[in-house]
């Protein structure tokens, strides 16, 4: 059974740094699309920031561009995001989620990246939590 778990959240001051990791089992980790969405009460779930295995592609949120960086380690089956310069908005639950055989995908077919979109991707973590004092 493919599993997902997000870790690495935590409490951070502003201006401060937290790393999540979503590691990836069940699954062999070389044709993927990792997303990382995030969610506060109240609000809709939003795309952060994906990574495309076979195309290479990323994306970020603006609000996140310039502060997040998303990697992958493909011998430790896990993805990685990188969070500097948080800011208290960016108090959320974030999720990380997979889509596999990427290469399949309409998305990656179409030339579009990875999917921002929740439907897209099959698996899903339970996620945690990142809170940012001012």
């Amino acid at each position: 059974e493919v599993q997902l778990q997000a870790s690495g959240g935590g409490l951070a001051q502003a201006g401060g740094s937290l790393r999540l990791s979503c590691a990836v089992s069940g699954f062999t980790f070389e044709d993927y699309a990792i997303g990382w969405f995030r969610q506060v009460p109240g609000k809709d779930r939003e795309a952060v920031s994906c990574v495309g295995s076979s195309d290479s592609s990323t994306y970020y949120r603006d609000a996140v561009k310039g502060r997040f960086t998303i990697s992958s380690d493909n011998a430790k089956n896990t993805v990685y995001l990188q969070m500097n310069n948080l800011k208290p908005e960016d108090t959320a639950v974030y999720y990380c989620a997979m889509l596999g055989d990427y290469s399949n995908s309409y998305y990656y077919k179409s030339k579009l990246g990875c999917p921002i979109v929740e439907y897209e991707y099959d698996s899903w973590g339970q996620g945690t939590l990142v809170t940012v004092s001012s």
